[in-house]
């Protein structure tokens, strides 16, 4: 991602975070006279404790100084998250020391990695790297989400696939909030490889590709872990709830395992197995 994508990302997100808050919960009035919902670019900068003018400036994307101490004072007065802060800094203030792997690096996964999800034969379970391709699965995301195998190569990516694939599309009972949570770990990756330009081009591949992403890539939240309890309709085995855990998997490429746990107080498991039989 070149200065320019970066500064357009940083712009991007401090105006949606601003939007995010209302007048009444950080002590302004709401009056009558905003135009949009949320804080005013000055109301943030008095709550920072900045000058209006600096953060207009930053908050344009404008190539300008900045130091960690005002970017956590911005960071506050937006009540941004620790992801979202590691996100708003990496934005701001560029790369620091963060080389970019190259792809066979990133697909190279561990035998014990491997032994490890198939052993979660009842767990639908995924390994992507940093650009959301699919690098490894089990065979219970196969019966589950899609048969991977029959995708080629340079088309298993995660995020292409749930916009473009109309089985996907159908699977979560709410296909939006899905997809969110997959968005939230995009842009926390998008943050953290702000010289990767591989991310715009292919936020602009998919911005042409499925009307509905750039509405849900700029309301998207920052998340390096989110939990969640998702609701499936599968054509073959109907209602099925996991939870969903998602984490990074430790060592030099840079890994994530995302793993669906069948929801205790449903039979969703016997269903799984049921679907693995047949197989």
């Amino acid at each position: 991602m070149k200065d320019q994508g970066r500064l357009q990302a940083l712009s991007e997100f401090l105006k949606a975070s601003r939007a995010k808050i209302s007048p009444e919960s950080v002590g302004f009035s709401h009056g009558t006279r905003r135009r949009t919902p949320g804080l005013r670019r000055e109301e943030v900068a008095q709550l920072a404790g900045v000058s209006p003018t600096w953060y207009t400036w930053l908050e344009q994307g404008r190539d300008i100084q900045v130091s960690t101490s005002v970017l956590d004072c911005v960071a506050t007065a937006l009540q941004l998250t620790v992801d979202e802060r590691k996100y708003l800094f990496a934005l701001a203030m560029g790369p620091v020391s963060l080389a970019a792997r190259s792809k066979d690096e990133l697909a190279e996964i561990s035998p014990a990695l491997i032994k490890i999800i198939q052993e979660l034969r009842y767990c639908p379970a995924i390994i992507t790297d940093r650009h959301y391709n699919i690098v490894a699965w089990n065979a219970a995301a196969s019966q589950v989400f899609i048969n991977f195998d029959s995708i080629p190569f340079e088309q298993r990516n995660m995020i292409s696939l749930l916009f473009t694939r109309k089985e996907l599309r159908r699977l979560a009972v709410n296909w939006e909030d899905f997809v969110s949570g997959f968005l939230a770990i995009f842009r926390a990756y998008y943050g953290q490889y702000v010289e990767d330009e591989w991310y715009e081009q292919f936020i602009a591949e998919m911005n042409e590709a499925a009307p509905e992403f750039n509405a849900l890539w700029l309301q998207s939240k920052v998340s390096t872990a989110p939990e969640v309890l998702i609701e499936f309709r599968h054509a073959k085995a109907g209602k099925m709830l996991f939870h969903l855990t998602s984490f990074q998997v430790q060592g030099d490429a840079d890994l994530r395992c995302s793993i669906y746990t069948p929801a205790p107080e449903s039979n969703t498991e016997n269903k799984l197995r049921r679907l693995l039989e047949r197989q």
